[in-house]
């Protein structure tokens, strides 16, 4: 069976990444996003093993300790991370997985399993994205300007990806996307289990 990609996407909060991310998974087959462990509190209308597995702090904290989590991090004291396991069984049956965290996940990730495609997706300016922010009407302008600030050293990442797009037109965004990951599947390395009969039909395995 063809072995699975890893594609990790990571970008400033406003960019739509999670849009993005969502509207590849409806055209593309065979791609999912991964489903991460989270420490907090499960919200209305979640559903554990579909939006998150939650799990209590001791178990969290056991998943870091014996090496388990793919990546982790603590956000405002709640623990978030991916199972390492989960991800290879998927990765094994074929199936392909796309990341979407911050960029220092995606470094704990490059580290762990250097085979992973990472993509970088950039808003069209700071203005721009401090409009897309504002217009959600979830953060005071304490807020956004704090998050503005971080975006200047998420951005500062974008170097350590082997991709960066720009998402201001949606619909060439995740046209470029989806190129992206197509790309991928034809690598080599992906293709030759897949084609193996019509290799070996050339006797390329003597």
């Amino acid at each position: 069976m063809d072995q699975g990609g890893l594609f990790v996407v990571s970008a400033p909060s406003g960019t739509g990444k999670t849009s993005l991310v969502a509207e590849l998974v409806k055209r593309l087959p065979n791609l999912m996003v991964s489903i991460s462990h989270t420490t907090r509190s499960k919200r209305s209308g979640e559903r554990d093993g579909i939006n998150y597995f939650f799990v209590g702090r001791d178990a969290f904290d056991h998943m870091v300790s014996s090496g388990a989590m793919l990546e982790y991090a603590n956000v405002f004291g709640e623990g978030y991370g991916t199972s390492k396991d989960w991800v290879l069984a998927k990765l094994d049956a074929g199936q392909d997985v796309i990341l979407e965290i911050d960029t220092q996940g995606a470094e704990q990730v490059r580290s762990m399993y250097p085979e992973a495609v990472s993509i970088f997706i950039l808003p069209p300016s700071m203005p721009v994205l401090r409009s897309r922010i504002q217009a959600r009407r979830q953060d005071d302008e304490a807020s956004i300007a704090k998050r503005m600030e971080q975006v200047q050293g998420e951005v500062g990442q974008y170097k350590h990806y082997d991709y960066l797009l720009v998402n201001d037109d949606f619909d060439l965004a995740l046209k470029h996307l989806a190129c992206i990951v197509q790309s991928a599947r034809l690598r080599i390395k992906r293709q030759e289990p897949a084609l193996r009969k019509i290799l070996e039909s050339f006797a390329l395995n003597s």
